[in-house]
């Protein structure tokens, strides 16, 4: 498994209709993408977000970094719509699961 993890903040100024018209298109490009196993994001009370995806592997995660579509919003947004952003990848993280069983 390969991880990336998306922190960031958005503009004041952010046009939110287009924001998420580009963010919609690139989920499903992502989605249609070799390698791509799921994507999920979360916004914090103070506005800033995470946004996590993870791919089969490092290879299939920078095939989507190259994606022509991709680099176009990618340079929309740092023109337009983040005031700060930073991307963390993370290949084959340490990983530990809990599942709390049916206790009835």
């Amino acid at each position: 498994m390969f991880l990336v993890v998306f922190r960031n903040r958005k503009r004041a100024d952010i046009d939110y209709a287009a924001y998420e018209a580009d963010a919609q298109r690139m989920l499903e490009l992502a989605q249609a993408q070799p390698g791509f196993v799921s994507f999920k994001s979360y916004t914090s009370e103070d506005g800033e977000v995470i946004a996590l995806s993870e791919w089969e592997d490092e290879a299939a995660a920078r095939g989507w970094g190259r994606v022509a579509e991709h680099r176009i919003v990618q340079t929309r947004g740092r023109e337009t719509y983040y005031e700060s952003y930073t991307l963390f990848a993370c290949l084959d993280p340490r990983i530990h699961r809990f599942e709390n069983g049916d206790r009835s």
